[in-house]
């Protein structure tokens, strides 16, 4: 065979590459809502939860002065402000955000001091 030869179905010029085909389209919100972070779950309150959301809400209502002993027994004196699941904000001197799991117990000023 010579160099000028060519097998039989073989062009001597190269073929293109074939086109890429396109990736399914689809649409953000479909992609979004088929996405889901389980942090943010929704959870069934227990009895607990309840209790305890009902105790801060009264003590936010009546300005109620509190003490929180926390795990090191530091003391945080002051007025709870506000809490979501994990922190509450008590008033006292300064304004302090205490994480929930810090606090070994609390209890209303005056009702156990001597």
């Amino acid at each position: 065979m010579s160099a000028d030869a060519t097998l039989p179905g073989l062009s001597k010029e190269r073929a293109a590459p074939p086109a890429p085909t396109p990736a399914p389209s689809r649409s953000p919100r479909s992609a979004m809502s088929s996405y889901r972070m389980p942090a943010y779950a929704v959870e069934q309150e227990t009895p607990q939860q309840q209790a305890e959301v009902f105790y801060l809400q009264k003590q936010i209502q009546s300005q109620t002065p509190m003490i929180l002993v926390l795990e090191d027994g530091e003391q945080v004196k002051g007025c709870i402000e506000w809490y979501d699941r994990n922190v509450l904000k008590v008033r006292g001197r300064t304004k302090t955000l205490v994480y929930k799991s810090a606090i070994k117990y609390m209890y209303k000023v005056g009702d156990y001091e001597q």
